[in-house]
């Protein structure tokens, strides 16, 4: 592990339930494949107005698209997390800049993923609505994992608020609220 300093040294000896930079953007990818994709089908279905009982197979489709965006986000987490840690070590500016881009990757990738059930007019928006949510999530996210972390891992009490809180952050603008 790297560390700066023997106080960081022992804040990360110190941890009950460290995550490591896989962990953690794995479970953030989780996240992000769950909860913006829902929020999107959530204000789908609230713009549509009437839902009636014929209707109901599409909350199957709904399901199985936010399990593969969930599952696609999760796994290559753990390669963005390579990445981030990496980028991490960089300049503030330069990591800032390479983030974006980074994030309209994965998020193309899982949106695009779970989007590929509603055939390619899914996969493109998918796509669309995943790299947007990602360039946007990934910076901010890794702004706060660096400046909480400790050697290459990060408290579990420190991660749940930060992943949860950017992820809500993101639904909530997706609903309008």
């Amino acid at each position: 592990m790297l560390f700066h300093s023997e106080k960081e040294r022992m804040e990360a000896a110190l941890m009950k339930n460290p995550l490591s930079d896989k962990q953690v953007f794995a479970y953030f990818g989780l996240l992000l494949g769950i909860f913006p994709p829902a929020a999107i089908f959530a204000r789908f279905l609230m713009n549509a107005g009437n839902f009636r009982g014929e209707d109901f197979w599409i909350l199957g489709v709904v399901a199985i698209v936010n399990l593969i965006s969930a599952v696609v986000g999760y796994f290559s987490g753990k390669v963005v997390g390579k990445i981030v840690g990496e980028l991490e070590r960089l300049s503030w500016s330069k990591m800032l800049l390479v983030l974006p881009f980074i994030g309209f990757l994965w998020g193309a990738l899982a949106g695009g993923a779970g989007g590929i059930i509603i055939f390619l007019f899914g996969a493109v928006f998918g796509a669309m609505f995943g790299a947007a949510v990602g360039s946007l999530a990934l910076p901010a996210f890794a702004i706060f994992h660096r400046l909480t972390k400790c050697g290459d891992q990060l408290e579990l009490k420190h991660f749940l608020p930060l992943s949860f809180g950017i992820t809500f952050i993101v639904c909530a603008f997706i609903l309008g609220w």
